[in-house]
């Protein structure tokens, strides 16, 4: 079970990890309605390392980004949810509209990102590579979107 890390303790836990030899892979979202291709993807991204954190949009982040109706979800019951999955080791919240200042304190070995981003429109491609990570681009689930639930839920 994962373990929600306060932002101001993440360093040294990632700085533990690395003691012991281990690596650490990224990944970030809003994870507002928890859907099977959030799982496949959170599944996917912990086969890239030996421990998985999950950087996760605070609510103030969401409601920046998705507007003002969303998150669905707060961010404590989002991050509860997410802790419950055996393949998510640590969720850290942050506030900002991207994670780049949180990669560059974590510097991950490898950061997951969904297919419908490249190197090129990833926002924070150039803090990882140039903390030595790379980036894994995974493929969605055609048809699973936090997105087309609520659409659903409408109609």
């Amino acid at each position: 079970m994962g373990r929600v890390i306060p932002r101001s303790e993440i360093s040294q836990v990632v700085e533990k990890i690395r003691k012991e030899g281990k690596t650490v892979v990224t990944t970030n979202g809003c994870f507002d309605i928890l859907h099977v291709g959030h799982v496949r993807y959170l599944q996917k991204t912990k086969t890239f390392a030996d421990y998985s954190i999950v950087m996760l949009n605070s609510d103030k982040s969401v409601r920046s980004i998705k507007g003002p109706s969303r998150p669905v979800n707060n961010e404590n019951d989002r991050a509860e949810i997410l802790c419950a999955l055996s393949c998510v080791d640590f969720v850290v919240l942050f506030d900002e509209d991207s994670p780049s200042s949180l990669i560059a304190q974590i510097k991950p070995d490898v950061h997951t990102k969904g297919a419908d981003y490249t190197v090129e429109t990833l926002p924070e491609a150039k803090i990882i590579m140039e903390n030595g990570g790379r980036i894994e681009f995974i493929s969605f689930v055609e048809g699973k979107s936090t997105t087309s639930i609520i659409e659903k839920m409408k109609s």
